[in-house]
């Protein structure tokens, strides 16, 4: 069975590592004071990567959490992966040069594609799709736009960006299984790396992953923090 690339993810809100449901901030569940320590955890049991979002930055269009990052930065080793707010080449080139190793673009990408794809051509860039009801969702998922992903994830076709991440709203932090069809159609439209992201419940969904020829990877989130999926079975 083929390797899957599996990202344990530190969601960030003022400052703390939560969980959303749906995307909706008014959900948070605040698991730890101290992001860099859940961090340092993955890392312990076997992690490669960590999956990160500004929660705060999503919604404001700037980077919020700026020091928590840099304290994740600092005491692991892990490859980080950062999304949320980010929305300018400025910003891209502060989060390089810290020691990020992958940056999500987002409702920037839906807005101004060239953008993204420029990008793509000079820096470790990844796009996140997001998706309500099968259309594009931008601003911290908080407005639905008139793109439908699928047509959207076309448009990275034979670029440069390294993965595309992309999450069914409807299912995240809901632990009601990923949406593997929705994943695969995006990997179809896009021949890119793709990630699924939204609804991870248990060691069933990794194995789903690993069987679907078009999933690349997964985004582990609240099943880590729920206990409902155990992260040393997967990377041991």
């Amino acid at each position: 069975m083929k390797n899957l690339q599996i990202l344990p993810a530190i969601d960030l809100k003022d400052g703390k590592a939560v969980r959303l449901t749906k995307g909706l901030m008014d959900t948070a569940t605040i698991y730890n004071d101290n992001p860099f320590e859940v961090a340092k955890h993955f890392e312990s049991i076997g992690s490669k990567w960590v999956h990160i979002v500004d929660l705060n930055g999503a919604f404001a269009g700037e980077p919020k959490n700026i020091e928590q990052i840099k304290q994740i930065r600092k005491n692991t080793k892990l490859k980080l992966e950062l999304g949320g707010g980010i929305r300018n080449e400025d910003t891209i080139k502060r989060y390089l040069d810290i020691g990020i190793d992958r940056i999500i673009l987002g409702s920037i990408a839906t807005t101004n594609l060239k953008f993204a794809l420029d990008m793509a051509d000079k820096y470790p860039i990844a796009i996140g799709i997001d998706a309500k009801n099968s259309m594009v969702a931008i601003d911290g998922w908080a407005k639905e736009s008139k793109l439908k992903a699928s047509d959207f994830a076309k448009e990275f076709k034979g670029s440069l960006v390294e993965a595309i991440i992309c999450t069914d709203i409807s299912k995240d932090g809901t632990l009601s299984g990923i949406n593997v069809e929705f994943t695969e159609d995006i990997a179809k439209n896009s021949e890119i790396f793709t990630i699924a992201s939204g609804g991870l419940k248990d060691i069933s969904d990794i194995k789903k992953a690993k069987e679907s020829p078009l999933i690349a990877g997964v985004i582990v989130g609240k099943a880590f923090y729920e206990n409902s999926l155990d992260l040393r079975d997967v990377f041991i």
